[in-house]
């Protein structure tokens, strides 16, 4: 497995931060963030069961242009 590293919560400075990878063999991207509340989880396993070997994670809305470098990595030849 080789990850590419995309990026970091930019406002995180030195501690575990939300960030982001892409599995340069699958295309899969790979999300560090902060596990989700217990309301959030609730309300999110109405639409789909959250099984036990998954998590609802929460990335902060300033992290989205790191995700779209990561989909367009993911997405390139």
């Amino acid at each position: 497995m080789a990850l590419r590293f995309i990026g970091k919560d930019p406002e995180s400075g030195d501690h575990g931060s939300p960030a982001v990878w892409v599995d340069e063999d699958t295309k899969d991207l790979l999300v560090q963030g902060r596990t989700a509340d217990d309301q959030t989880t609730s309300e999110s396993s109405k639409d789909v069961p959250i099984p036990d070997h998954e998590s609802v994670i929460r990335v902060p809305k300033r992290m989205i242009p790191l995700l779209r470098e990561a989909l367009r990595v993911a997405e390139s030849d």
